[in-house]
């Protein structure tokens, strides 16, 4: 009796490491509308904080925050939330200062071994003012990288380059500037990459509410089965 207990305890552990195995793994590369505080890398700046001012921000739990409720609802694995707030796809941040430390192109490394990366990107070029520059997608030069266009083309190369067998999707907020999305869904289609544009995020102070943030959750789902 004692052995057969044995063995079917051993047998359960076995069914669920092999579930657990089944289950794909997600990586976030994002800004602020990624981030929370004790959830993303110690260097990194969060928005959203565990105890956050309520006149600020209702999202304050982990749980309601976008990427939270698309990992648990979509049955999936969270890999690495490699969120950074204020970070730019270029290199340009606000009052044109240098952002390439945050930049996304510089944090893309470090999102670990996923089987989906989702990157959430382009609302502080478009706030911040970058210039879009020319269309480029070979040649890049340090340069280059202020400019959004040929920085979102270097960032989706690289990407391709380092996680092969990856499914890719880049995320566009809603009310950015048409000229960063118009940019973002045309670099997107040369490589090939899913691209989903938000709608009707409600927001506060600019970023998603609970309530916009199970918006983003749901829009995500019906594209990233």
């Amino acid at each position: 009796m004692k052995r057969n207990l044995i063995l079917i305890i051993l047998l359960c552990v076995g069914i669920q490491a092999v579930m657990a195995q089944s289950k794909k793994r997600v990586s976030i590369l994002g800004d602020s509308y990624s981030t929370f505080e004790g959830y993303i890398p110690a260097e990194n700046e969060p928005w959203y904080f565990q105890k956050i001012d309520t006149s600020r921000s209702d999202v304050v739990s982990v749980r309601l925050t976008w990427w939270w409720q698309f990992v648990k609802d979509g049955g999936f694995l969270l890999e690495k939330n490699e969120s950074y707030s204020g970070a730019t796809i270029s290199y340009t941040g606000y009052n044109d200062e240098d952002y390439s430390p945050r930049a996304f192109v510089t944090r893309l490394p470090r999102v670990g071994s996923p089987d989906i990366l989702i990157i959430f990107g382009c609302t502080n070029d478009s706030w911040a003012g970058a210039k879009v520059g020319n269309y480029q997608y070979s040649d890049f030069k340090r340069g280059d990288l202020f400019y959004y266009r040929p920085a979102l083309a270097k960032l989706l190369d690289e990407a391709l380059s380092r996680y092969p067998n990856v499914d890719i999707y880049f995320v566009v907020n809603s009310e950015l500037r048409p000229d960063i999305v118009e940019s973002t869904t045309t670099i997107c289609k040369h490589y090939n990459i899913p691209c989903i544009q938000l709608q009707n995020v409600e927001k506060r102070w600019g970023h998603p509410t609970a309530k916009g943030m199970k918006s983003i959750a749901d829009q995500l789902r019906k594209v990233i089965k």
